[in-house]
């Protein structure tokens, strides 16, 4: 159950950043006639930049998926040698959840 947070947090975290980008390209792009040599110069570094995130935001993402691909394998190998465990915990985890939404009304 860890390993799914933490990969929920970093699905957000790579949503965030995604938007970061789009916002920073955005930004270069209303740049571009400036005829300034310094801010040419700068935009520049900021694409490079920019693409050198892109590839390892898509890294990370390509890791993410295979991480949830493997955790879903394990998880379908365990039901089906273990179904009546899986079961029992579906049905307690079902309980504890009611239980909680009872609570609230």
């Amino acid at each position: 159950m860890d390993n799914f947070s933490s990969q929920l947090h970093t699905n957000q975290l790579v949503g965030d950043i995604k938007e970061v980008m789009l916002d920073a390209e955005a930004l270069l792009a209303a740049t571009v006639d400036t005829g300034d040599k310094k801010i040419a110069e700068i935009r520049a570094k900021s694409e490079q930049s920019l693409s050198r995130v892109r590839a390892k935001l898509d890294d990370l993402q390509t890791d993410a998926l295979l991480s949830v691909k493997a955790a879903t394998k394990a998880t379908d190998v365990y039901v089906h040698e273990k179904p009546w465990r899986a079961i029992g915990f579906a049905a307690s985890l079902g309980v504890v959840i009611g239980l909680l939404i009872g609570r609230r009304h």
